[in-house]
This record gives C-alpha cells, structure tokens and sequence, in this order.
C-alpha cells in the first residue's frame, strides 16, 4: 500500500516537474523577442520590484527560483524511488524508449533522452542569436547610428557584439548543471553525472567561443572607434568593462587546457587551471551586474552546494582496511563503510592519496556491492596513469605497509539499476572495462545466495591485453563475505587474450601471485558514510530550500535597510559591483550554514560508533603487511570460477556470433571498453536482426 502511495506522489510530482520545466524553457524562447521586453518583461517587474529586492526580483523570480524548485521537487521523487526499490517494486520488463541509446557520429553513443536534450539546447541557442540579432539589427538606422556619431557597420558591430555575450550567457546558465555530482535533476530524467560530463564539455566549448567573440568584436569596435580606453573602464554603475576582461582571460586560460591533446598530456596542468573558473565567475558577475547574473545562477548555486557538500566530506580521511594487488598493476582498495551507505552497482567514487598529491582527484569504479558487502566498500584501480603507477608502487612497497591516508567524495551512481529484469545479461568488456561489471555480478551474487531470487544467466565476454590481466577476474569475488557456494548462479565467462598465444608464467613455471595488504587501525580515520545521512535526497531538498530562503532574508534585509537609503537618500546609486559582490557573499554564507548544519546533524551520532567499528572489523585482520594469495582454485567459489572460465589465446570474441546465438526472450547487452568495441557491439544490437537485444553502454572516458 505504502509503494502505491510513493508511486501516485512521484507520477504527481513528474506532472509538476514537467510543467515547471516547460514554463522555464518558454522564458528562455521568449526572452530575445520584443514581445518579452515590452510586454512581459515591464508586467513581471512591476509585480516583483520592492524595496526588499529591487530590479534582482524579478530574475530570480522567473530564472532562479523555477529551476531551485524543481530541484526541490526531484530530492521527493527520488527519495520515494528509492523506497520503492527498496521495496523491491522497482523491477521492470524492458526498457523505457527514452533510455534506448543510438549511435551519432561525433557524438558517440547517446539516450534519446540525451539528444533530445542536446537537440532542444541546440535549438534554443540558434533561435536565441538569430532573434537577438534580427531585434537588435531592426533598431539601427543610418540616422540612429550618425546620432552616436558611427557608420552603420559600426553600429551593427556593437549591437552584434552585445548579442554574442547574451547568447554566451544562455550556455553559461547550462554549463554547470552536468558536472554537480549529487544533483537530483539529472537522475529525474535517468541521466547521471559521470556520464553527462560530455555535455559539460561541450557546453563549456560554446560557451567561450560565444564569449571570446564577444570580446573580439567589443575590442574591434573600441579600436575603429577611438574608444580603446572603454578597455579599463571599471564602470560603478552597469557595466564594467576591466571586469569582463579579467573574467574573459580567466575563462581563456581554462579553455586552453581543456582541449584533448593537453588535457591527456599535461593533466595536472588542466586539473590546476579548471579552478580559473572561480575568478572567471566571480568577474564576470561584477561584468554583468547581480541582477543580469540572476539568469544563470541556478545551475552554479546548486553546483555551490554540492560542491560544498563534497568539500565536507573528504576533509577526514577514512579507514582503509586492506589493499588487493594483482600482478597486471591492477589494485583493489577495500574500505570500511558504514551499514547504512547505500549505492547502485556501476557507481564510482573519487579519490585523492596526499601522499601522491595533495591536489589531484581521480574517479574509479567501485566493485563492491553494498548488499554482499555491508561493511566495507571496495573500488579497483588500474596503473593506466602516472598517478595510478605510483599508488600502485606505494603498495606494493614494503615500508608503507602501516597506513595509507585516503580521502573520499562520493560513491555516485545512477539511481537505480534494473539489470535483473532480463533473462539473460551479456556482459562485453575490454580490459579495465571489467570494473564496473564486477559491481553488477556481486548484486547478482547476492540476490540469487542470499535473497533467493531468480536472476539473468550472466555471459561474460573480456578481452585482455596480456594473461596478467586474467588475474582480475579474481575480483569478481570480494575477499570476504562471498558466499561458500554459488549454485544457483548461471555464469559463463569467455576470457580472451588477444596478444598472446599461451599463458605468461614465472621462471618456476607457477602463475604470478597475487598479495594482500593489511593496514593497521587508525582512530583519526572514519568509516565511509552517507554525506547527508540515510535520508540524503530529503536533506538535500531541505538545504537548497532553506539555504535559498535565507539568501532572499538576508538579501532583503540588506537592500532594504542599507542599499535602498543610499540609493534613495543621496545623489549617487549604490555601485553595482558592490551589490554583485555582497550578494555573492550572502550566497556563500547562506549555502556554508546551512549544508554545516545538515552535514554536522547526520555526523554527529556517528563518530563514535564508526570508532568501534573500525578497531572491531581491524582487529580480525593479520598485522600490517604481505599475503601472497594466489589463485586458490582449492576454494569452492574459486573453484566455481574456474570452471566457469573459458580462456582463449591469440584471438578476438567474435561478438556477433555470441549475441545471436542468444535466443531468450529479453537480452540485457551491456559494454564497457575502448570506442571502438563499443560502438561495435551497438552496431550489432541496433541492426534490427535480433529484437530481444537491450543495449547499454558504460563509459567513464571524456
């Protein structure tokens, strides 16, 4: 009864959703025509122009606090799914048309929910500067332009030119809303973070390209105009130029690094000049004044709070029992956590070992489930990387054996997941593409040992580079907790290595071992919680709702109290930048009170049990140091591998071949690997020979 209640709460809150989201992009339609800057435009501003707000009412009536709203709406909708899944309500057969993913080229693959997205945004871009410039193309005259002293094209110039930074705030105002980890938009629509991060990308491409010419045109205009002093005119009242350049040679400098050559060469370079956007943010609202910035501040105040809220999270380090080191430079991290962090399998989490760099975050794939593995949370990392090699060193070193200090943010993930819905689940990987499908098999473990569940027979197919690599298929299995049998499971694995024609063994002729690593207890770790508690989407509901209320008090009590007299009083206004800099203030503080409060009232009862959970699941380990664990086939899970495993050497799976021969009813097809084999094995489900095929994609590439 309680999940059809949940059920008829969440189609309602869609409805809203739906509404509120269609009204906010009809703002944004109508925004460049004269129809809203005459009629609309004075009618909003009459109803929301006060003395508590001013001429800032009105965008944050119509551009900030619609999508603050919906944000709102979509923490109840996936608080009550999350109910409903756990519920165990949540299963479905087939899947939903807008999760069907499609081929682009140029863009990989994609959701329907996706392009649709990317169509609409692309749209809205094109009608926005076309009407821009036919509206602002219309005013101009020979004798309005002889007026301000100008030829025509000089005019049309300037008018342009102000067009192109309308049409670069337009993208400014999406930019922000793919890379807020723990955003509660993107799940509504079945989109996660991690994989939109493409679009963020994009987006940030466009925008200074829109913003770069906007500045090129206005330093033209200047030098054919004689007004090059214009360029360090820092404006009290509209717009400041000298800030607008500074927010521009930010933004520029950020941008350079960002291009794929640079990114993958030079990634501490890019990683370190990413944080120009808090300058280039910060000035450009003096640019453009707090009440035109109003526009886009949605986007940016709910990446503030998650940002913040990931801040929080990762200033303690957390307990990290033990490491598993498999010969191939592959690394299995296995956490404490507490019982009631919750997370989809195919999540990831982010990383930062100060010991390797204080700075640098990197994200990796958490392999454990939360149901088979309630009390430690297991990621794997593969030495692709510099900074990977060397954590990799470091374990495998015997003189940092006692500890490792490890810092955290997340896990993030999808949701929900539905992989069970199928009667057969194709798993495709190529080498560290296995990752995430070792989360997928130990929530399968555990529904089939523990719950009793029917579940998919697995098929998994893998492809390896060399037979060191064979030894990650040991991580389907976690170190403990795994079940003494596994007979109702249905596996079978097809493990290809592809450069090699028989295995790679030692000089004594055994296989290369695997190692354990202990660490020692470390009170001043924690284990691995939830930031905001169990009931983390409400909480995070309540932040941005109450963060946002005390912006508007404290904001009103301001302008009314200490703006509005000076503005009223003397001879003079008060100084836009002033204004745009206290209300980035009260911002900040509204936000950092607020998620404290949330953060420090879920952490508060928990320190000390998540002490004596620390010294009671380290006392059970060996001391601190090396476990040579080779492949105990003697173990009847082991043993189960083993037998399941099918190995080929010197060849390629022949994909085709596996996924037709698959005759049940529905077909789970899942891919992770290099482009090319996945939009191989997209090629294949979408040809139309085979309609039992449900393809999906996961990749953590940009």
């Amino acid at each position: 009864m309680e999940s059809k209640v949940a059920k008829i709460i969440r189609a309602v809150i869609m409805v809203i959703l739906t509404v509120v989201i269609s009204g906010y992009m009809l703002i944004w339609i109508m925004m460049p025509t004269n129809v809203y800057k005459s009629t609309w435009l004075p009618k909003i501003r009459a109803a929301s122009l006060s003395t508590y707000f001013g001429t800032q009412g009105s965008t944050l009536l119509v551009n900030t606090f619609p999508v603050l709203f919906a944000a709102v709406l979509g923490c109840i909708y996936l608080h009550l799914g999350k109910k409903i899944h756990n519920q165990g309500d949540s299963k479905r057969r087939g899947v939903g048309v807008w999760r069907k993913r499609v081929i682009l080229k140029g863009l990989g693959i994609v959701t329907l929910t996706e392009l649709a997205f990317l169509i609409m945004f692309l749209a809205l871009l094109i009608w926005s500067f076309s009407t821009y410039l036919l509206v602002g193309f219309s005013k101009i005259t020979p004798q309005s332009a002889a007026k301000k002293g100008q030829q025509l094209w000089e005019a049309k110039l300037d008018s342009a030119a102000r067009r192109l930074g309308f049409t670069g705030n337009i993208c400014l105002a999406f930019l922000f809303f793919p890379v807020t980890r723990g955003s509660s938009l993107l799940p509504v629509f079945g989109l996660t973070s991690e994989a939109s991060v493409k679009y963020h990308i994009w987006i940030g491409h466009i925008t200074m390209t829109f913003l770069s010419a906007h500045g090129v045109c206005y330093f033209l205009f200047w030098a054919v105009t004689n007004q090059l002093s214009e360029m360090l005119k820092w404006a009290k009242i509209g717009v400041s130029n000298a800030a607008g350049e500074l927010a521009l040679l930010s933004g520029m400098l950020m941008w350079l690094t960002t291009f794929p050559r640079i990114r993958r060469k030079f990634f501490e370079l890019f990683f370190y000049t990413h944080y120009l956007y808090i300058p280039f943010i910060f000035f450009f609202v003096i640019h453009v004044g707090i009440s035109y910035a109003c526009i886009m501040l949605p986007s940016l105040y709910l990446f503030i709070i998650d940002r913040y809220l990931r801040f929080l999270q990762s200033r303690k380090g957390v307990g990290l029992v033990s490491a598993r080191v498999l010969p191939c430079e592959t690394v299995e991290l296995n956490f404490l956590k507490s019982g009631g962090l919750r997370y989809t399998p195919t999540s990831i989490m982010f990383l930062n070992v100060p010991s390797i760099s204080k700075m640098q975050w990197h994200p990796f794939t958490v392999s454990s489930s939360s149901s088979l593995e309630p009390e430690t949370l297991s990621v794997i990392i593969k030495g692709d990387g510099s900074w990977s090699r060397k954590l990799f060193q470091t374990l495998s070193s015997p003189s940092s054996l006692d500890r490792l200090h490890v810092s955290i943010e997340g896990p993030y993930g999808p949701a929900s997941t539905s992989f069970s819905r199928h009667d057969t689940l194709v798993m495709v990987s190529g080498g560290s593409g296995i990752t995430p499908f070792i989360s997928i098999f130990r929530e399968l473990v555990y529904s089939s040992e523990t719950l009793k569940c029917n579940t998919p027979k697995i098929l998994l197919i893998s492809s390896f580079k060399n037979s060191s690599d064979l030894t990650m298929l040991d991580l389907l299995l976690p170190i403990s907790n795994a079940p003494s049998e596994l007979s109702k499971l249905n596996l079978q694995i097809e493990a290809y290595i592809t450069r090699e024609k028989q295995s790679m063994t030692t000089q004594n002729g055994e296989a290369l071992p695997s190692y354990n690593v202990w660490f020692k207890p470390n009170l001043s770790n924690s284990a691995i919680t939830p930031v905001l508690g169990q009931n983390s989407w409400l909480w995070l509901g309540a932040i941005i709702s109450s963060s946002f209320v005390v912006f508007l008090i404290s904001m009103g009590i301001l302008t009314r109290f200490y703006i509005y007299p000076i503005d009223h009083n003397t001879n003079k206004l008060y100084s836009y930048s002033s204004r745009a800099v206290l209300n980035m203030l009260l911002i900040s503080i509204s936000i950092v009170i607020t998620a404290s409060g949330a953060f420090l009232w879920n952490k508060r009862n928990c320190d000390v049990m998540e002490r004596k959970q620390l010294v009671q699941n380290m006392k059970g380990t060996p001391d601190s140091g090396f476990y040579k664990t080779d492949r105990e086939v003697e173990s009847l899970p082991q043993q189960w591998l083993a037998q399941s495993t099918n190995l080929h050497y010197g060849e390629r799976a022949d994909l085709k071949r596996y996924l037709f021969e698959r005759k049940e009813a529905s077909v789970g097809v899942v891919v992770c690997g290099p482009k090319k084999m996945r939009h191989e094995v997209a090629d294949i489900c979408s040809a139309g020979l085979a309609d039992n095929l449900h393809f999906e994609s996961i990749s953590f590439s940009w």
